[in-house]
């Protein structure tokens, strides 16, 4: 018999809470989130669990930082309709293409494309 967690998310197997603390800025903090999943606790148990919460913000901090830190994404003052939507997905494309050009980080590949224009227009045109 399937037995449902919650009548609004038929699909919900699993809620979880996981508490952080440490220091950040030289002061201590301590939090507490919480989530669910879909995945059935045979196949995520509580570790399981906690190292998919791990990687998801490992990727997630780590694509923040190319977005926001190297493409000023966050110093950005358009707001009006689509457009912010539109930028972030270019955005997205511009992280893809910049991981295909030889470089030690992202700022480097742009500043290489800066000087090489032919080799920033070949990235462009040419097939995935």
């Amino acid at each position: 018999m399937l037995r449902t967690v919650h009548p609004k998310w038929p699909g919900l197997k699993q809620g979880f809470r996981v508490r952080r603390w440490g220091i950040r800025k030289g002061k201590a903090y301590e939090e507490v989130v919480h989530g669910i999943t879909s995945l059935p606790v045979e196949k995520a148990d509580a570790k399981r669990l906690l190292e998919l919460v791990r990687e998801h913000w490992r990727i997630e901090n780590s694509l923040h930082d190319i977005r926001d830190v190297t493409l000023g994404e966050d110093a950005c003052q358009v707001r009006r309709g689509s457009a912010p939507q539109v930028l972030a997905a270019l955005r997205n494309v511009g992280v893809h293409l910049l991981a295909q050009i030889e470089a030690d980080n992202h700022a480097q590949a742009i500043r290489r494309l800066t000087a090489q224009f032919h080799e920033a227009i070949n990235l462009l045109t040419s097939p995935l």
